[in-house]
């Protein structure tokens, strides 16, 4: 029977979870001397809820964000069907072993959507949702089946504000095909939740169109109400307080037996409700709430036949069916080698068949057999291969001033008015800014994308506005709130639409520079599960100087450097920007592995791309030959050294003017100056850091930042600036050991002109001007 096998592999589950915990633990030796945990309560609440989903509910098109802390548990499922291996698990924690919390990038496993930081694997299923839905609308995406996106998520997880943003977004896109599985063990990291919290949820989910089912009672509770004196029992588990339930699941049958008999005894029906069962039958009883309740379970998602979002409330005992079930502290608590040992003799599994999949199978071949029909693991791995889509050539914005974020709008505008694959592809995103960052002319041609088409109802009045707001299936931008956590989240979505959907988009999001710092988790995130997207921060810095220190951007140069799996670049001239764009295009689908020998980056992976763009209107560089590829690579010579070269000014993005008028005042003085155009700190500082790590093993290796620097002679100075913290390029002077000083902002700005902040900050011209005076002891000019 189903049922049967349902329960079978729930104990196999839970006890290899938990033993795979107590291996690393307790068994494993220990190097560092400290504890390696492993959740094995926060397991075992969710042990029921992940049987009857996986082994009964689920389709392979279905799409799972496993709540991060029932890691193990979905560690030994992927054991169970044979999908890993046992090295695997018995390193659990441990270097090339599964990950402790599931990653799509570091696991073996299956792994749909990356978990870890809390809160943002249940918020990014429903943003997949709404991708799945994007592409379903698009002649390309006809033939979609769709899928349900689903996040197994603690109770505490509700505390995270980004839950709630996502609600909100996903109710302003008609959200479906979404299931939230709540384990509702009403215990957090350092205690017990607050009483009347489900009322709360209930409340919130309800307000924002779901459907919610509570799941509070298992089989073995809704039977024992139905006898004489049931429905007594019933209110007094409906009362009772969190910390008394958990507290008595802890103590078990005797203290439940002492308990109920004190507050329920009649010496009558309830009575002998009460005493027809013993000890443990009472306990198994009392904690067979609905989520712990494996059949319960299944049955409640089999009833679910339509495509509305849907919260499960899953009542649930924290460490259920373990020693340590109930126990305030067992979020972070391990069972001690003594009561793992008469667990296992409950639970028994045969000393030496401790890792044994099929261990203490009654029918193992009947169980095998079942294992091979199960449907959402019939398809086998369910991680689709994309075609690469060709990027055409994008030329470079004409015009004589022009800012960066204004080139960013016009090379998009390009791409729109065509009707290449590429611009089919693209997905705009914005958090309610997409007039003001360059998104405009590509919404007005290209539309915003909802289900159902709606007019803009001033265009209908007749109204004049130079945004053209027509929603529709085939439009191509997803308008958001002001959120900065939902735009990376919806970024991470849909840049991973090709291995999760089959079908590949290059999504665009543009977000006011200083607010990539609000959303710096959930970007994070996207980057750690390896999302492709190119991100506009834009605009940045005090160059913004009207706007005041709220505005403006200090520290993101140096999270364009920091962050992993994405490419920072911040170009001052349109043509580097074009340039970069159609590279940007390319490297979001690249698979591959190697390393590049010119630049020692490991391009051929491919990743996602930030781009750091300004407002302010700059007059166009005569850009040298083979600036291209510079600009890609992260730096090429506006200004060439000559031989004798005395000082180089670097600098990178807006403030290229002052830099370039600086060296000119200063070869006015007959001095060899070069400039150095930088558009990358990000991508030569990394070449510069993998060729110290070559030659550090022994290899030879040359990096672009040498190669640009090596012909310099040692006594020349070197004086970077940009509008942004000055550590961004202060590490130039030590790639070839030349003196250096760095100029930048370090403190919050205020309101003014741009030559107002320039000059208070020493990054305008005369302030370069006055940092070379002072690295040559001596003046400019005469």
């Amino acid at each position: 029977m189903p049922a049967t096998h349902l329960k079978t592999i729930e104990q196999r589950l839970l006890w290899l979870s938990h033993w795979m915990i107590h291996n690393a633990n307790h068994l494993r030796p220990k190097v560092d001397g400290i504890k390696i945990g492993g959740h094995q309560a926060s397991c075992a609440s969710m042990v029921s809820i992940m049987t009857a989903l996986y082994f009964s509910a689920l389709r392979p098109q279905d799409r799972v964000a496993v709540k991060p802390h029932a890691g193990p548990l979905f560690h030994a499922m992927q054991y169970l069907m044979g999908n890993i291996t046992r090295d695997k698990l018995e390193n659990f924690r441990g270097f090339g072993g599964v990950q402790s919390y599931p990653s799509r990038t570091k696991d073996v496993d299956d792994v749909d959507f990356s978990t870890g930081s809390v809160g943002l694997g249940v918020a990014i299923t429903s943003f997949a949702s709404i991708v799945q839905d994007y592409i379903a609308t698009k002649s390309w995406g006809a033939d979609l089946t769709p899928g349900r996106m689903i996040a197994l998520m603690g109770d505490a997880e509700m505390d995270e504000g980004n839950i709630h943003e996502a609600l909100q977004e996903g109710w302003k896109h008609d959200l479906r095909n979404t299931w939230w599985v709540i384990d509702y063990n009403r215990q957090s990291l350092d205690g017990v939740v607050r009483e009347g919290l489900w009322n709360r949820i209930e409340k919130l989910f309800s307000a924002f169109g779901w459907d919610v089912v509570r799941v509070k009672y298992g089989a073995l509770q809704r039977a024992a109400f139905t006898e004489p004196g049931g429905e007594a029992l019933r209110q007094w588990i409906d009362s009772c307080p969190n910390a008394l339930y958990s507290a008595l699941t802890f103590s078990g049958g005797a203290e439940w037996r002492k308990r109920l008999l004190d507050d329920l005894g009649d010496q009558g029906e309830v009575s002998a409700l009460i005493e027809r069962r013993s000890d443990p039958e009472l306990a198994a009883l009392m904690e067979n709430l609905g989520g712990n309740c494996v059949q319960t379970m299944a049955d409640e998602f089999a009833a679910i036949g339509h495509d509305r979002p849907v919260c499960f409330l899953a009542y649930t005992v924290k460490g259920w069916g373990t020693p340590i079930a109930g126990h305030k502290d067992n979020h972070g608590g391990l069972m001690t080698k003594a009561q793992m040992a008469g667990w296992q003799a409950h639970m028994a599994v045969p000393e030496g068949q401790e890792w044994e999949p099929f261990a203490a199978v009654a029918d193992p071949g009947g169980l095998r057999d079942f294992l091979s029909r199960v449907p959402f693991f019939a398809a086998g791995p369910r991680r689709h291969d994309t075609p690469r889509i060709d990027v055409p050539a994008m030329p470079a914005p004409e015009g004589g001033e022009v800012s960066t974020q204004a080139a960013f709008g016009k090379l998009l505008d390009d791409l729109a008015r065509g009707d290449s694959e590429l611009a089919q592809r693209i997905v705009t995103v914005s958090p309610d800014v997409t007039g003001t960052t360059g998104l405009g002319p590509w919404v007005n041609r290209r539309k915003l994308w909802a289900r159902q088409a709606r007019a803009d109802l001033f265009r209908a009045q007749k109204i004049p506005s130079t945004a053209k707001w027509d929603f529709a299936p085939e439009g191509q931008h997803i308008e958001l709130g002001i959120a900065e956590m939902n735009l990376f989240l919806q970024l991470a979505a849909a840049g991973l639409a090709g291995p999760l959907f089959g079908k590949r988009l290059l999504p665009v999001g543009t977000v006011y520079d200083p607010f990539v710092c609000r959303g710096l988790d959930a970007l994070n995130y996207a980057c750690y599960q390896d999302a492709r997207f190119l991100i506009a921060g834009t605009p940045s810095g005090v160059t913004l100087a009207p706007e005041g220190g709220a505005h403006q951007s200090i520290s993101t140069p140096l999270i364009g450097m920091a962050q992993d799996g994405l490419a920072s670049f911040e170009p001052a001239f349109a043509a580097e920007l074009a340039a970069i764009m159609g590279w940007s295009f390319d490297h979001m689908q690249r698979e591959g592995e190697g390393t590049d020998p010119r630049t020692l980056l490991p391009d051929a992976r491919g990743g996602a791309v930030y781009l750091r763009l300004t407002t302010r209107p700059i007059e166009q560089a005569t850009l040298p030959p083979g600036f291209a590829q510079g600009a890609i690579d992260g730096a090429y010579w506006l200004r060439p050294p000559g031989p004798n070269c005395e000082v180089v000014i670097a600098y990178q993005g807006a403030i290229a003017p002052e830099a370039i008028a600086a060296a000119a005042r200063i070869a006015q003085g007959r001095r060899d100056v070069a400039v150095l155009a930088v558009t990358s700190a990000d991508r030569l500082h990394a070449g510069w850091m993998a060729a110290q790590g070559a030659r550090r093993k022994g290899g030879r290796a040359s990096c672009v930042a040498e190669t640009l620097l090596a012909p310099l002679p040692r006594h020349c100075h070197l004086v970077t600036v940009i509008d942004g913290h000055p550590a961004t390029l202060s590490w130039l002077g030590g790639v070839a050991g030349h003196r250096s000083i760095a100029l930048g902002v370090e403190h919050f700005g205020q309101t003014g002109t741009i030559g107002d902040l320039h000059r208070h900050y020493g990054i305008d011209t005369d302030g370069i001007v006055a940092a070379v005076s002072a690295m040559t002891e001596g003046p400019i000019l005469a």
